[in-house]
């Protein structure tokens, strides 16, 4: 029967061909003896062809091909492909083959023999052997990261849940049981917050981008006002799903309330002060007006002192009470309907404080600044206050001031830069509180309230106000605010 598959070879060309592919091939008789063995065969086995050809096919020991050989059995559909086994090696190690093999018939459909052809995958198994137990050590320490994730988690006082990207709640913690039993497996909107539909500042999108979203809700179950923290999970980068941390707000709810009614008494307190103290002011600098033009000549140089004096002191407590009301009103005024054109206010400003720009030689440069809603009687003190001290304390000839802005998502940023002497780092933050003012304000007008008020807007929207050094000398005021419009 071999003497049938010497057909396959006549010609030069097609042996040539089978002795240079890349894929080991041998020919079997039907008795199973080995008729042609190829190169590739001889590297990936190292058995010759003087070693294979003539010999019955299981002396390579193919597992399972020893135990039970597809390649005559009827119950095998042909060809087969992709088949999976091992053969041992002249060496006497195991290698392990991926193969193909059909059935060769003669040219009345009888067959005569078999055909395999194989490729040499003891590598690729190697590797997926160590990618396996790669992955499956990985696995263990990902399952016990989350074991003591969730360990220390079981251990905090405030309450916590994971839910995923579907809304489910996946864990909850010990707090968080005490509080809400058995709602794993709910929708949070529905478990949580009592909501037939996803609530409308659901931050779970945000979170799912790898951002961390703050929110403050109300929980009806116990009364209770919650700080929520909710964080992406379980890394930033590629979250699957959120981690909700709730911290108990109540008490402080309730001291920002009580504060806030503290703070408006005493604004009313303060409002009513400076305007009961005001009335009288206003017939004391009339009568001293009065004397000094009517009674003047009559007055020896002491007498005219004390006039003058009387007069200078009832301007600063004039000027005092103004700038108290100024402080005390701030946060009482209604956000308007639209946002403020706030290039147009710090213009009226300056031009309010025309006759100090005049007095100073100052050149004053407003650029154009970002929109933003709060109350615009608010926005002309800020500028008049922040111009005006720049006015003070700008040194030299001809000083130059700038009024720049900037526009962030949430924010805008306002700046007044001069370049005058400079404020000490030691009094940077000193001169934003009431009543004090810098060592360099010696000599000059004022009533220590000016950057008091300045200060006082930004914290009532959420912002800030601090001073930084000119490049080149001089103080940049810098003021933040958080447009309450969003």
């Amino acid at each position: 029967m071999a003497a049938n598959l010497d057909r396959f070879f006549v010609g030069y060309p097609l042996e040539t061909l089978l002795q240079t592919i890349p894929t080991g091939l041998f020919l079997v008789d039907v008795d199973r003896n080995i008729a042609y063995w190829n190169a590739e065969a001889e590297r990936i086995t190292g058995y010759s062809a003087a070693d294979a050809v003539g010999r019955h096919c299981s002396f390579l020991e193919g597992i399972p091909c020893t135990r039970i050989c597809g390649l005559f059995l009827d119950t095998v559909e042909k060809p087969v492909i992709g088949v999976s086994c091992s053969v041992r090696h002249k060496a006497g190690h195991r290698v392990e083959l991926s193969k193909n093999f059909d059935l060769l018939r003669d040219d009345q459909g009888q067959v005569i023999g078999g055909i395999e052809a194989f490729v040499d995958v003891s590598r690729q198994k190697e590797l997926e052997t160590r990618l396996r137990s790669a992955v499956d050590e990985r696995t263990q320490e990902l399952e016990l990261e989350k074991a003591s994730l969730r360990s220390v988690l079981d251990g905090m006082a405030d309450p916590v849940y994971i839910c995923d990207s579907a809304y489910l709640i996946t864990f909850i913690n010990r707090a968080m049981h005490d509080l809400f039993d058995g709602i794993e497996g709910q929708l949070c909107y529905q478990a949580l917050h009592q909501e037939e539909s996803i609530c409308s500042d659901c931050p779970l999108p945000a979170v799912l981008r790898g951002e961390v979203i703050q929110r403050d809700r109300y929980l009806a179950i116990n009364g209770c006002d919650y700080e929520i923290m909710h964080s992406p999970y379980p890394t930033r980068e590629k979250p699957t799903h959120k981690l909700g941390v709730f911290r108990d707000i109540t008490k402080r709810k309730e001291v920002e309330l009580r504060l806030k009614q503290v703070n408006r008494e005493l604004d009313a307190f303060v409002s009513t002060v400076s305007h009961d103290l005001r009335s009288p002011l206003t017939p004391l600098i009339g009568f001293a007006d009065l004397l000094d033009e009517r009674y003047r000549d009559q007055l020896d140089a002491v007498g005219r002192e004390c006039l003058r004096e009387i007069k200078q002191t009832a301007s600063r407590m004039t000027m005092l009470l103004e700038d108290l009301l100024t402080l005390a009103r701030v946060g009482q005024l209604k956000l308007p309907e639209q946002q403020q054109d706030v290039t147009r206010i710090a213009e009226d400003a300056l031009l309010e404080l025309a006759d100090k720009v005049l007095a100073h030689r100052a050149q004053v440069r407003i650029e154009p600044l970002p929109k933003i809603k709060i109350p615009e009687s608010l926005l002309f003190d800020l500028f008049r206050n922040l111009i005006g001290n720049a006015l003070k304390y700008a040194a030299g000839e001809n000083p130059q001031i700038e009024v720049q802005g900037q526009q962030f998502s949430d924010r805008a940023r306002y700046l007044v830069i001069d370049h005058g002497s400079g404020i000490p780092e030691e009094e940077r933050q000193l001169i934003f509180e009431p009543f004090k003012r810098g060592s360099s304000s010696e000599g000059v007008p004022g009533t220590g309230i000016g950057l008091a008020t300045v200060a006082r807007i930004a914290r009532v929207y959420n912002g800030d106000a601090w001073v930084e050094v000119t490049p080149g000398g001089g103080a940049t005021f810098v003021v933040e605010i958080r447009d309450p419009s969003g």
